[in-house]
């Protein structure tokens, strides 16, 4: 499974309190399947749950929220354009530790394919194929940045 390694680089690399203190963050996966049609050959699907949690988080949920969405649209883009899908997909808890600090778990379902073929040597090849990628998303664009209403840089990070 690569999604899991993927969206943690890439949350490390652009919410600014994570940058700081990376062990801050934990990547489980839950409520794994992996499922297989039987059609001619051994191709098959990883679908599981993504549980992010966030420990002593001194930020802005945002910071963590736009990053993600930015991800998500890369990565397992149905999440959002699936109307019915996306009012439950993305979903959190928090524990408020205190004024300036809360423990965040988000969880999302994720799905990864696998290709298995089989060469004309006899021998099986695996991949992972990308996403479909949709050129023209300006939220997937190199540079983004992100900045409060009132002016307050946020932090910066690069597409997913």
């Amino acid at each position: 499974m690569n999604k899991p390694e993927s969206l943690r680089a890439h949350l490390l690399a652009s919410v600014p309190e994570l940058k700081k203190n990376p062990d801050r963050l934990m990547v489980y996966i839950d409520n794994g399947t992996m499922r297989s049609t039987a059609a001619f050959g051994l191709s098959f699907e990883y679908s599981y749950t993504l549980n992010l949690i966030f420990t002593d988080y001194a930020g802005h949920p945002d910071a963590i929220a736009i990053p993600l969405f930015a991800w998500i649209l890369v990565n397992q883009r149905e999440l959002m354009e699936n109307v019915e899908l996306s009012k439950t997909a993305v979903a959190f808890e928090a524990d408020v530790l205190d004024n300036s600090k809360v423990d965040l778990s988000i969880k999302l379902p994720l799905t990864e394919r696998v290709i298995v073929k089989r060469q004309d040597d006899g021998n099986l090849v695996v991949s992972h194929p990308p996403e479909p990628v949709v050129d023209d998303d300006p939220f997937t664009m190199p540079g983004l940045e992100l900045w409060t209403a009132e002016g307050e840089f946020i932090t910066r990070w690069e597409a997913p």
